[in-house]
């Protein structure tokens, strides 16, 4: 059997097979046993010299190098405020999984995507085990010092790493209330970001399908798994918050209202990063993913709005906090809930006319077609007056 790269070029089915290998290689070295340099570990930049001759010794020649050509090895995010433009390099794992996602010509999409499926599912599970066991504590620090979050601990409810009996516990960490003030807290118009993110926010779903969710598929209906609840949204925004692994991994409430219902939607594991999103062709991830729908019912208009929590490649879990359920009450910049490890994403739709969200990050979402770093509990615009 054979596939097309990205670059177009044929591809044995060996191609394949040696990036299921090599994530399953990855996700090994990151077992509790396995006391792995953090260069080899799966959240390494994948531009790491080890990693590259890691990765190049297990695919077969040129390969490869029409995906290296093909894709970027990482992604351009602007600071709010300042403007500033600075490259985030993908990890490992998440290069393997683009590399999984895009393999396959249209006429095999389906049986790859089977398989793919089946595999991403299997290496999440295995890596919620793995970081659930006691021994996984080991890997924090190489964690810590991977990403640079050293600086970050002060906000930390329990700020001493060692304290923390596993990595997903590290990982799903809390932050003082204080490290994260809300904006505008005593204005009820005000709609604020639901956790630290990369951030796009459209105005409508059309610009975010024209400007940013380019793959195959993608419908409010089945992002939402009801037709009737698409319609209340039909016309309206869309604000996409993606958290990349080194990121504070806990969502909150956007906005005060009651939490009308919660639906789990099962789905598989694929990546979200942008370029998973915003290539052509492919299928669409967020429609694809395992998700969790929440729909809140605004205080302040009594308007509708969808909450979703959208797994993503090595996401173990998506687990909301003690007490959040139907018919309870939650205030805008409240925690909802927790990813165990991996990268993942939450998006708030807001129905037509609801909200105007604010300029910058439109201009910096449709214009410059670039994801913001924001913090949760920011203001991201505000219903009108």
């Amino acid at each position: 059997m054979t596939s097309t790269t990205p670059a177009g070029k044929k591809l044995e089915s060996k191609h394949l097979d040696a990036a299921e290998q090599a994530l399953n290689q990855v996700t090994d070295n990151a077992a509790p046993t396995r006391h792995a340099d953090s260069a080899t570990q799966l959240h390494a930049p994948s531009s790491n010299h080890q990693s590259s001759t890691w990765m190049r010794s297990l695919f077969p020649y040129g390969s490869i190098e029409e995906f290296e050509n093909a894709w970027h090895l990482g992604n351009y995010v602007l600071e709010r405020g300042t403007g500033k433009k600075s490259f985030e390099e993908m990890s490992i794992y998440v290069r393997l999984g683009m590399h999984l996602l895009y393999y396959g010509s249209e006429q095999e999409k389906a049986l790859h995507w089977k398989r793919t499926q089946a595999m991403l599912r299997d290496q999440s599970v295995k890596m919620g085990k793995q970081y659930d066991a006691p021994e996984s504590k080991e890997h924090i620090q190489p964690f810590i010092t991977s990403f640079h979050l050293e600086g970050g601990l002060s906000e930390l409810k329990e700020p001493d790493p060692t304290k923390y009996k596993t990595f997903n516990e590290f990982f799903a960490r809390e932050i003082k209330e204080s490290a994260r003030p809300i904006a505008e807290p005593d204005n009820d118009r005000v709609v604020s970001s639901p956790a630290d993110c990369r951030l796009t926010v459209f105005p409508t779903i059309d610009l975010a399908t024209k400007y940013w969710i380019k793959g195959f598929g993608f419908t409010l209906s089945k992002l939402l798994g009801s037709d009737e609840l698409a319609k209340t949204f039909d016309g309206g925004s869309i604000n996409i918050a993606r958290l990349a692994p080194q990121d504070y991994h806990r969502w909150h409430s956007p906005v005060s209202g009651k939490v009308e219902s919660i639906a789990e939607i099962p789905g598989t594991y694929y990546t979200v990063n942008p370029q998973a999103i915003t290539e052509e062709g492919t299928l669409d991830v967020f429609c694809e993913n395992r998700r969790s729908v929440m729909v809140l019912k605004r205080t302040t208009t009594a308007s509708p709005v969808a909450v979703i929590a959208v797994g993503a490649m090595l996401v173990g879990s998506i687990r909301y906090n003690s007490g959040i359920r139907p018919e309870t009450e939650v205030k805008r910049g409240q925690c909802l809930g927790a990813f165990l490890y991996g990268g993942s994403t939450v998006i708030v739709l807001y129905p037509k006319g609801e909200v105007e969200l604010d300029q910058d990050l439109v201009e910096n979402s449709t214009q410059k077609v670039c994801e913001t770093l924001v913090k949760v509990g920011l203001r991201v615009g505000a219903s009108p007056a």
